[in-house]
């Protein structure tokens, strides 16, 4: 019987949630943390676990009672072996992805799915996206580009993709990589003195879908850029599947070569923006059952808190909610959590601070975006929309008054804008809340936001 990987991540997880109800929570966190099934091939599983003793204890006194909960998820009869963490790193992978010449650590992470990535209006466009860039790679969109910042899912929609391609065909010749990874390749290589396998020749034979995160980091390296036209534009041609994340819009990147900004913008671009506080309450419910726990032993203030609180991204959410579960586990005795153990258990936390000392000017910019019922990119973009533009000039206005932020450190914060252009808007308001009413209602509404 075969799995995919996303069926062999939830396997797991729910071993060792049915496992936690029999044996304590220091013997489940000394000898499975980060244990995770390695792979399946015909009857039998392989599970990594960080050490020779932690592979002796588990199977001397657990290992009868892992193999009744896989059967009893399964219904079959899987044979369970287990080995440590150095030794998963020694075992030749059949696809070649282990050995490749090129990216030999690139991996995907078989924890993000597109069944455990909660959706909704803020990141719904780019998930379909990715769902369609999965199911027909090459055929529809091509390049697929998420953008928006940092934290906010785009990581996990392109592992999702790879996860998703090799489930469906495990021969397909999958890799993701981080810039940051694609530059330091390209220097080691151009370093080296062989003459073997070049690295266009090695991605012509190597990879049929290319996933890359955080593009911006190649923007002002010239010869990688060129390098990775060339890839590109392989691939593209050859009817491969190119999935990239950034960011912000391509066209704002300063240093990005106008030759990749044009083909990176001409498939199909989509953003990703601040996620919704019921989304941000799907995903504490999702983390809390993923921990094991119950709903029930948190008070629903808890949930709003936290949902209002750090839903500025989907990262800052999830370390918030890591940390209340540190401090529930090892510094309270009950087991519920009502809010005072909540507000305390973040009171380090940068973000929990009060909403005027975290004012800042991300936090105006999506302020203003919200209110004008658009995205933060649109507004640091350059579109000369008429209400984008207004919206642009009242966040300017807002961030100089409220901040007193340099005029020249506002425009590197606008897409490169230059200190003048970022006078002109802010005078431009000034002059307009002289005798525009609707603007004063404007203004003073979100000061009134972001005072909290």
């Amino acid at each position: 019987m075969s799995l995919t990987i996303s069926e062999s991540v939830s396997i797991w997880d729910r071993t060792l949630k049915q496992l936690s109800q029999n044996i304590d929570k220091v013997t489940l966190d000394t000898f499975f943390a980060e244990s995770y099934i390695h792979s399946v091939s015909g009857s039998e599983i392989v599970v990594v676990v960080t050490s020779t003793l932690a592979s002796t204890v588990i199977q001397s006194k657990y290992a009868k009672e892992i193999d009744d909960i896989i059967y009893e998820l399964t219904h079959f009869k899987y044979i369970i072996k287990y080995i440590t963490s150095a030794q998963a790193k020694e075992l030749v992978d059949t696809s070649k992805e282990e050995s490749s010449e090129f990216f030999a650590d690139a991996k995907i992470d078989p924890r993000y799915t597109f069944e455990n990535f909660v959706v909704g209006p803020s990141n719904r466009e780019a998930y379909q996206a990715a769902v369609i860039a999965a199911r027909e790679p090459g055929k529809f969109y091509n390049p697929v580009l998420i953008y928006g910042d940092s934290g906010l899912g785009k990581t996990h929609l392109l592992h999702a993709i790879g996860n998703s391609i090799k489930s469906d065909n495990p021969s397909s010749k999958v890799l993701y990589v981080k810039a940051h990874d694609f530059l330091d390749e390209y220097v080691k290589y151009i370093k080296s003195d062989r003459d073997g396998i070049g690295l266009v020749a090695w991605f012509k034979n190597s990879v049929d879908v290319l996933l890359v995160d955080d593009v911006q980091f190649l923007a002002s390296k010239t010869k990688t850029e060129e390098m990775f036209f060339s890839i590109y534009n392989y691939l593209h041609s050859a009817g491969k599947q190119v999935v990239i994340t950034a960011d912000r819009h391509p066209s704002t990147l300063n240093g990005l070569d106008d030759r990749l900004v044009t083909r990176f913008i001409s498939g199909l671009p989509v953003s990703v923006t601040k996620p919704e506080k019921a989304v941000c309450e799907s995903i504490l419910k999702k983390l809390i059952d993923e921990k094991g726990m119950s709903l029930s032993n948190f008070d629903p203030e808890v949930i709003n808190y936290f949902a209002t609180r750090f839903g500025g991204s989907v990262r800052e959410l999830e370390g918030a909610f890591a940390k209340l579960v540190f401090y529930s586990q090892n510094f309270t005795n009950s087991k519920h959590i009502d809010l005072q153990i909540a507000i305390e258990s973040v009171k380090g936390l940068t973000s929990s601070v009060s909403p005027e000392e975290s004012l800042n000017e991300e936090r105006i910019i999506s302020c203003v975006a919200d209110y004008y019922s658009l995205t933060p990119n649109q507004i640091t973009g350059s579109s000369r929309i008429a209400n984008i533009a207004l919206a642009r000039h009242i966040a300017m206005y807002l961030i100089r008054t409220m901040l007193d932020t340099p005029f020249t450190k506002m425009g590197a914060k606008f897409g490169g804008k230059d200190h003048s252009t970022v006078m002109t808007a802010v005078s431009k308001i000034e002059e307009g809340l002289k005798t525009d009413e609707q603007l004063k209602i404007a203004v003073k509404e979100l000061k009134k936001r972001l005072n909290g």
